[in-house]
């Protein structure tokens, strides 16, 4: 393991004031219910599935690179954002990223176990990096070019593109509860049943959007609608789920509150016994809804007006003492200086290697 490059500050130091309360704090469900995180994570969950050899050398591939290798858990630079949020919006701040080769270079220098990006990105330097860290190909995007604008994820590349370039696993988002759900569905199922025929593991973006789910708060972030969209995940056999990290609850009663109709189904133990208003109790919940841990939980986002650092710190303790694999981490990293990128990923790694974060 390689000397750390991390923040010059202690995990404590930057959660500041929340420090004794994320450490210290005991979830509402147990985690003897869980499927952990560990070095033998691969061979513990996945070797009992229906994967296939091929997909289990790759999952293991993921899990057995760079600085976190072989400790359950993963750190993960993602760069779709050239199409997500426009090349101009993503790559201004530091145009050093317009090149896609320091895409590759920054996951690499940042000891990541592995860099998830565009089928364009990873194509323009396959030959020379696809041995050197696991690819993940992102196979559909949201365009921001059409007027209006719109919110529709659409097919940007196909499987056996990923496969052909040397791609351990393949990308994709849904975007549950929009007028384009149903689509999204049934495309992406496709796609993992594929990927996974060709021996590539499947990783999916499980994130909300309908203009209901705002009200009084975002409830893009309910710990309740967010579970309920990583439970279809791991329905259509994502091995990996994605999620923003939760910071409310009860989507469910915002949404018939706003529209005085009934809104889907839900329960009042969830509100009463397997949650609570603590982020660690919403996050679990996120990963109790992936098959209790089977397939991994990675987070991203956390509370606004905070520095990067202190945010992303914060989200690891999180996502760990919540029983969750990891972070993803994207224009938090590449929006800044080369170094200072490294810095915020090894910073967030440090949480993971640490033994003082526990699970809760």
């Amino acid at each position: 393991m390689t000397a750390t490059l991390s923040a010059p500050q202690s995990i404590e130091a930057w959660l500041g004031d929340e420090a004794e309360d994320l450490l210290t704090y005991q979830a509402k469900v147990s985690k003897e219910m869980l499927h952990l995180p560990g070095a033998d994570f691969v061979d513990r969950i996945f070797v009992h599935s229906d994967r296939s050899p091929q997909v289990l050398r790759n999952l293991q591939q993921l899990y057995s690179t760079g600085r976190l290798a072989n400790t359950g858990y993963l750190s993960i630079l993602p760069v779709d954002q050239g199409i997500e949020h426009s090349a101009g919006a993503s790559f201004a701040p530091n145009p050093l990223y317009f090149d896609s080769e320091n895409i590759i270079k920054l996951a690499i220098a940042a000891e990541c176990n592995a860099v998830a990006t565009t089928l364009g990105v990873l194509g323009s330097v396959a030959r020379k990096y696809a041995h050197k860290i696991p690819f993940i190909t992102k196979i559909n995007h949201n365009e921001l070019l059409t007027y209006p604008n719109q919110a529709d994820q659409i097919l940007f590349a196909s499987v056996e593109q990923a496969w052909n370039l040397g791609s351990v696993a393949i990308g994709a988002t849904i975007y549950f509860g929009s007028e384009s759900s149903s689509r999204q569905i049934q495309e992406i199922s496709r796609a993992f049943a594929r990927a996974h025929e060709l021996g590539m593991a499947t990783i999916l973006w499980c994130y909300l959007r309908n203009p209901m789910f705002k009200q009084d708060k975002d409830y893009h972030l309910a710990g309740d609608l967010s579970g309920q969209a990583n439970h279809l995940g791991v329905t259509i056999e994502a091995d990996i789920i994605k999620q923003k990290l939760p910071e409310y609850n009860n989507g469910y009663g915002a949404v018939e509150k706003a529209t005085g109709k009934s809104y889907g189904k839900t329960h009042d133990r969830i509100y009463t016994e397997l949650t609570s208003d603590h982020p660690i109790d919403l996050t679990r919940y996120q990963v109790l809804n992936c098959y209790a841990g089977r397939a991994g939980l990675i987070n991203s986002g956390g509370a606004s007006g905070k520095s990067d650092f202190a945010e992303a710190i914060r989200t690891a303790v999180i996502n760990k003492r919540a029983g969750g694999t990891g972070l993803i981490s994207g224009r938090k990293t590449f929006q800044r200086p080369f170094e200072e990128g490294v810095n915020l990923f090894q910073a967030i790694q440090d949480v993971y290697l640490s033994p003082n974060v526990t699970i809760a």
